[in-house]
């Protein structure tokens, strides 16, 4: 290991002298947020970046491992949104003083859980909605407005983003994600690094498929 240190997925900040950039898992204290080993953001803190999650809504935020998300990134949760199956979108229930119980949850627009992978890169002030599935090793576009379920290992970049491309063939996906390097042990990813930065993509296809 680098300078005789191994990786630790519990330390806060993982650059020494560094402090606005912190792994997120041992920070985290709601338990509605759940968040894999290595994955990092530049800030302080990360809770904060999560809005409008709500107990009584039951929806959760449960990000993967080594995901690697930039400042200004904001995941809005189902709390944000409003009834609009009515005439008003008027939320009278939350507020002091008027005479209104909480509307059914069938009548609210509730989208579920809000889910990314592994290895996703979110690009700086990106927003991702309520409910939204982003795929392993997927791009996040900055400043990106994400609606939408976005495959693995695409590019989407927009308001409302759009997919703009696949970041590899569909053969080479395919092994990526049969091959999952991030559920391997830190010593094993340490060996893979050469493999996992390599940009010769076909020697990188040719040690999956050995490997699988």
């Amino acid at each position: 290991m680098k300078n005789g240190k191994q990786p630790d997925p519990n330390t806060i900040h993982p650059i020494a002298g560094y402090d606005k950039e912190i792994y997120v898992k041992p920070t985290i204290k709601n338990p509605n947020i759940v968040v894999g080993d290595f994955t990092y953001i530049a800030d302080y803190e990360f809770e904060s970046h999560v809005t409008h999650l709500y107990e009584w809504n039951g929806d959760k935020l449960i990000i993967g491992k080594f995901c690697q998300i930039a400042a200004g990134v904001e995941f809005v949760m189902n709390g944000a949104n409003h009834q609009m199956n009515a005439v008003s979108t008027f939320p009278f229930y939350t507020l002091e003083g008027w005479n209104m119980n909480s509307p059914a949850p069938s009548d609210l627009p509730l989208k579920g859980d809000t889910i990314i992978g592994n290895d996703v890169w979110i690009g700086q002030n990106a927003v991702i909605l309520p409910g939204v599935h982003i795929g392993d090793g997927a791009i996040i576009g900055a400043n990106s407005v994400v609606g939408s379920d976005v495959v693995p290992y695409s590019i989407v970049v927009g308001n409302p983003a759009k997919e703009l491309r696949k970041r590899f063939d569909d053969e080479l996906i395919d092994l990526m994600l049969r091959f999952r390097w991030w559920d391997k042990s830190i010593e094993e990813i340490d060996r893979l690094i050469p493999i996992l930065t390599s940009s010769d993509l076909e020697k990188v296809r040719e040690e999956l498929k050995a490997r699988l």
